[in-house]
């Protein structure tokens, strides 16, 4: 996801994102041990989703607002 998509979400609906990013990485780890993982890359992106997801939510308890548009 990109970051203003995100960003259009609530607080509430953030932290279930990062929840559910969470059981996602959680299972992309375990079916890689068990070398069931047919796209090895999908690891990788999901942890830069729960990262953006994790700042966007450090920036809300920040109070720091940016702009539609700003950091794509």
């Amino acid at each position: 996801m990109k970051p203003h998509e995100f960003r259009a979400m609530s607080r509430d609906e953030l932290e279930e994102q990062v929840r559910e990013l969470q059981r996602e990485i959680f299972n992309l780890r375990f079916r890689k041990a068990a070398q069931q993982l047919d796209n090895p890359v999908k690891v990788r992106m999901v942890r830069k989703d729960l990262a953006r997801a994790l700042s966007i939510l450090h920036e809300i308890d920040m109070g720091i607002e940016t702009k539609a548009g700003e950091g794509n």
